[in-house]
């Protein structure tokens, strides 16, 4: 009997030594969304300004949805790789859009004085962290040009993420349009 334990332990010990294994390879700062690879949720927000934004009015360009809170520390540490976004990109090519996240409007306002920030902030309806998933902040969805969610991050994001995922997705529009077909030209003449 003692001779069958001697084997039977280490054998237990594998599937266990396996689960660790798997989650020592895991990045628990990309989780798995349901919205990643299908169109974002359609949002029609007021900005701090007054007027409306709709995301469906940003189609062809990147767009970067963050969703953070002035207390929330990880969401000071991410800030530099907002700035980041907002002072390297045209914002013809790429948006950046905040919206604060179950945080008084004044504390927002105090948090981007302090640190700073000019890009899109958005009064957030009830429905608009529900329908993207939201449960912690910060998180950040990187939006193609087609509407599409290409990348969830929860967490702060890190600068060289952002840039990495926002290049990938400059770099693909430039290759579909260098490789589209040339456009017919109609001069209305029926030529």
């Amino acid at each position: 009997m003692r001779r069958h334990l001697g084997w039977l332990l280490p054998l237990l010990a594998l599937p266990v030594l396996g689960l660790l294994l798997f989650g020592l390879t895991r990045d628990t700062f990309v989780l798995p969304s349901p919205l990643v690879g299908n169109e974002a949720p359609q949002f029609t927000l007021e900005k701090w300004e007054g007027d409306t934004l709709s995301l469906a009015d940003l189609r062809g360009r990147v767009v970067v949805v963050n969703f953070w809170a002035s207390w929330c520390g990880p969401c000071r540490v991410e800030h530099p790789a907002l700035l980041n976004i907002e002072r390297n990109y045209d914002p013809a090519e790429v948006v950046l859009v905040g919206i604060p996240n179950r945080d008084r409007r004044s504390d927002s306002e105090r948090f981007l004085a302090a640190l700073g920030g000019d890009w899109t902030q958005l009064i957030e309806a009830e429905y608009t962290a529900l329908d993207y998933g939201v449960y912690g902040l910060p998180e950040t969805f990187f939006i193609d040009q087609q509407g599409v969610v290409v990348r969830k991050r929860v967490g702060a994001v890190a600068w060289n993420t952002a840039r990495a995922t926002i290049d990938s997705l400059l770099a693909s529009s430039s290759e579909d349009q260098a490789t589209a077909p040339p456009e017919s030209a109609d001069n209305g003449d029926g030529s």
